[in-house]
């Protein structure tokens, strides 16, 4: 064998091996993208922010973040003392007014029974005056009297109504004064986890300042942005695949229910690939998404759909 034609042998090699390594860079790259999800977004979850509801200090605040709270839990209470005090001050007018109300049903009870009196004696000058034993003006005067009383009973019953409205208007107030107190007790409005404290006891907060965020973990929701082609594939209550991160090479797969499909178009987030790398317009939808502990806000996720198609 020549040696001359040794090195073209090698040359000759060298360009068959790199053109099988070629080769097999582009049918992976093939099977990549033939693999590629059709939609690729994050998870979120339903965060309410639990806000204070009244003024004063924070007296205890029990939560910390990554607490699990129930619906209905106290999880805070802010100063009473004010709001306490003025609730007895109204509950001592109250007194005060039920105390004239009986005065008032005593003067009644009286003045009917003096009602009574009087009109016992004019039915007897009544009959005095039929046998010519009595007066004109006794008959008159009789019949004044009964007068005089019967205006007196009528002034203390409006005098009875006026009081009787001093309390509505007072129980009202002390309504009002539950109710404000009701609201220095911090409630969680659902069942979750805590995401964020905003405040700490024996801090001073204000109506509306924010105490802290509670999210309910138990289902996350994945909004991914789909082309306008995939729209007709995908509609609301239909399943899909979805797929997580595992490790570098592998995904672990779930279970997942489209729960909401955006009415109108938007431009495509900058953060959001697409089948089709990057398209002008494209909607959202949200995917909801049991959590058996693994799913975390912001983690990233991608469905399927379009495979069956």
């Amino acid at each position: 064998m020549n040696t001359s034609q040794q090195p073209d042998n090698y040359k000759y090699k060298a360009m068959k091996n790199t053109c099988y390594l070629i080769l097999l860079l582009i049918l992976s790259q093939a099977c990549s993208n033939n693999e590629r999800s059709d939609a690729y977004g994050n998870f979120e979850a339903i965060e309410v922010i639990v806000s204070s509801q009244a003024n004063g200090q924070i007296i205890s605040l029990n939560i910390e973040e990554g607490m699990e709270v129930a619906l209905g839990d106290t999880i805070g209470l802010i100063d009473t003392i004010d709001l306490s005090l003025k609730k007895q001050q109204l509950i001592s007018q109250e007194d005060v007014l039920f105390a004239r109300m009986r005065n008032f049903d005593s003067q009644v009870r009286v003045q009917e029974q003096q009602r009574k009196n009087v009109l016992v004696d004019k039915d007897r000058v009544a009959n005095l005056l039929k046998d010519g034993a009595a007066t004109q003006k006794q008959m008159d005067d009789i019949n004044g009297s009964l007068d005089l009383l019967e205006q007196q009973i009528l002034a203390t019953e409006v005098q009875k109504e006026a009081v009787r409205a001093e309390m509505a208007t007072l129980l009202t107030q002390v309504r009002q004064v539950e109710e404000t107190l009701s609201k220095c007790y911090i409630i969680s409005p659902l069942t979750g986890t805590v995401l964020v404290k905003f405040s700490e006891a024996g801090e001073i907060t204000t109506i509306g300042k924010p105490v802290c965020k509670i999210a309910n973990l138990d289902e996350l929701e994945l909004k991914v942005y789909i082309s306008g082609d995939q729209l007709p594939y995908l509609k609301i209550g239909q399943p899909v695949e979805v797929l997580i991160d595992r490790n570098l090479k592998e995904f672990t797969q779930l279970q997942g229910t489209v729960s909401w499909i955006s009415s109108k178009a938007e431009f495509t987030p900058k953060t959001i690939q697409t089948k089709k790398e990057r398209v002008n317009l494209v909607y959202a939808a949200k995917v909801r998404v049991p959590n058996d502990g693994t799913l975390k806000i912001g983690m990233p996720g991608e469905i399927n759909f379009m495979k069956a198609e």
